[in-house]
């Protein structure tokens, strides 16, 4: 059985669909053993469709700068 913590870093390409059929089935499979990985897909499937299609919220000026100051020193 794969993983959990496999299943979790292949999360997104799995909800994107980019997976092989063979590692498909295996999250199927896992999902129906794995009450705790089947809560993080579904709610990370309600959180996708929740945001989906939302316009972003701008930044403040100051809240901008902060950030773009704390990525160049990092």
């Amino acid at each position: 059985m794969i993983p959990c913590k496999k299943l979790i870093t292949e999360l997104s390409n799995f909800l994107d669909n980019e997976v092989d059929p063979e590692l498909r089935q295996e999250f199927e499979e896992h999902m129906g053993r794995c009450p705790d990985c089947r809560i993080i897909l579904d709610t990370t499937r309600k959180t996708i469709q929740i945001f989906r299609g939302c316009e972003p919220y701008p930044l403040p000026e100051n809240l901008h700068s902060r950030l773009q100051q704390a990525v160049r020193k990092h």
